[in-house]
């Protein structure tokens, strides 16, 4: 930590506030540190099962989009590592997630401006500066940004079950072990349910004797990865979504959520290919229950297990559900950090819960404007469902870092849509005559 005001402070290192980081590593003259109470990167570590495959493609990291020629891109990675050609000739559809888990801790150790071990207990602020207390340390700052992450999203039944016996998918890695023999339920029909129910089912020694897979949804439904559904995920959208009526911007990232929260094609091929070797090949592995359109309203606690108690959206009647492990992969949700207690009165917070964003990121808070509050994976409502995905990374660091030097160092221009999202207004007096009869479109 220094004696003066930095220009700004990172609070924890994830791979948004790694790419803010290796954005302002480019411009000199910037004062910036990065704190986490991590003692080293580690991205989704409960989540890094063997052979999951990363969504999004690898020239969506943390820096490309905005500043091709920096030294930590994917690409610069992999000729560090030795492994360009091997990468190129592997031809993967979807890179490993270990191997972007690599490179964004290969970032992090090669970063100056990070500080690991060092997490920030508190923040105020003095009317100038923010104030950050790690221990008896304090460090203080003009801007700060905020990259902690989001925290498991659990089910109002999930006070009643056990800790030894239940866990969130943020965990599995570390818990899946103890499903060997057991009556196994998986809650949530997203990517992270897929990853571990195929996990599950492609286990031999360890495999549990029953497996369900529940999910509200009415089915196992894809990710949505066509051209013009990838177009949600690209800077002229977030442009036209950002001017849309709060109400609607609610209802449209309820209406898109399958173009960033389905489950990939290729891992529900393998399911389906497993579960046919296990029908018709392999009988004696487990037993497989799939149960879409099921809402699970209650866990209730039984010796040895709980019953799950399940509404059926299909045709409106009750059902029961045994199991000894139940895991929710039910997602994740926004908190601001408890070290941000000082400042919460202070913070403008929407229904949700979020803070709300300017278009720069900065939050609306009732501190000087000189003073701003950069908030990384907090905008879902006034961002879209890009926010919280990596496909727009780069573009938010470079966004964050021009507002900070208050120039434009990296080029965010928003460029032309192969979509027309919004209406055009127009002037032209025969169009408004023509809307005004009805005949706009006649023949």
């Amino acid at each position: 930590m220094t004696n003066h005001p930095l220009d700004l402070a990172g609070i924890g290192i994830g791979p948004f506030n790694l790419s803010l980081a290796a954005h302002l590593d480019a411009v000199e003259g910037v004062e910036a540190l990065f704190f986490e109470r991590r003692n080293a990167f580690d991205w989704h570590p409960g989540m890094m099962l063997p052979d999951v495959t990363l969504q999004t493609s690898f020239l969506k990291d943390l820096v490309s989009a905005t500043h091709p020629s920096s030294p930590w891109s994917f690409l610069s990675f992999l000729v560090a590592k030795k492994r360009f050609y091997d990468f190129m000739n592997a031809d993967f559809a979807a890179i490993p997630r270990r191997e972007f888990a690599q490179y964004l801790s290969w970032a992090a150790q090669g970063l100056p401006t990070l500080r690991f071990g060092a997490g920030i207990d508190e923040v105020d602020f003095d009317g100038r500066n923010f104030i950050l207390r790690s221990g008896k340390r304090e460090q203080r700052a003009r801007n700060i940004a905020l990259g902690v992450g989001l925290k498991p999203a659990l089910p109002a039944f999930a006070n009643r079950l056990r800790e030894d016996d239940h866990f969130h998918s943020s965990q599995a890695r570390f818990r899946l072990g103890a499903c060997a023999g057991k009556r196994v339920a998986v809650i949530g029909g997203g990517q992270s349910g897929a990853e571990i129910l195929l996990h599950l089912l492609n286990q031999t020694d360890n495999a549990p004797s029953h497996v369900a897979w529940i999910s509200q949804r009415p089915n196992f439904l894809p990710l949505d990865e066509t051209p013009f559904t990838n177009e949600l995920f690209t800077p002229p959208y977030v442009a036209s979504f950002r001017d849309l009526p709060e109400p609607r911007r609610h209802a449209t990232v309820e209406r898109e959520k399958l173009a960033g929260d389905g489950v990939s094609s290729e891992t529900l091929t393998a399911i389906y290919r497993r579960l046919y070797v296990l029908r018709h090949l392999e009988p004696s592995g487990p037993e497989v229950e799939l149960l879409p359109h099921r809402d699970v309203v209650n866990a209730e606690p039984r010796e040895g297990g709980y019953q799950l108690i399940m509404r059926n959206g299909m045709d409106g009647m009750m059902g029961i559900g045994h199991a000894e492990i139940v895991i929710l992969a039910t997602g994740y949700r926004y908190e601001l950090p408890d070290c941000l207690a000082p400042l919460t009165g202070r913070i403008v917070i929407d229904r949700t819960g979020r803070p709300v964003p300017d278009a720069d990121f900065a939050v609306a808070w009732d501190g000087p404007s000189a003073n701003r509050i950069f908030a990384l994976n907090a905008g879902l409502i006034s961002h879209g469902i890009a926010e919280p995905q990596l496909s727009l990374m780069a573009w938010r660091g470079a966004v964050i870092a021009n507002a900070l030097l208050g120039r434009r160092q990296f080029d965010v221009e928003v460029p032309n849509s192969m979509v027309n999202w919004r209406s055009q207004m127009h002037t032209d007096a025969r169009l408004d005559t023509a809307r005004s009869n009805g005949r706009l479109f006649s023949p």
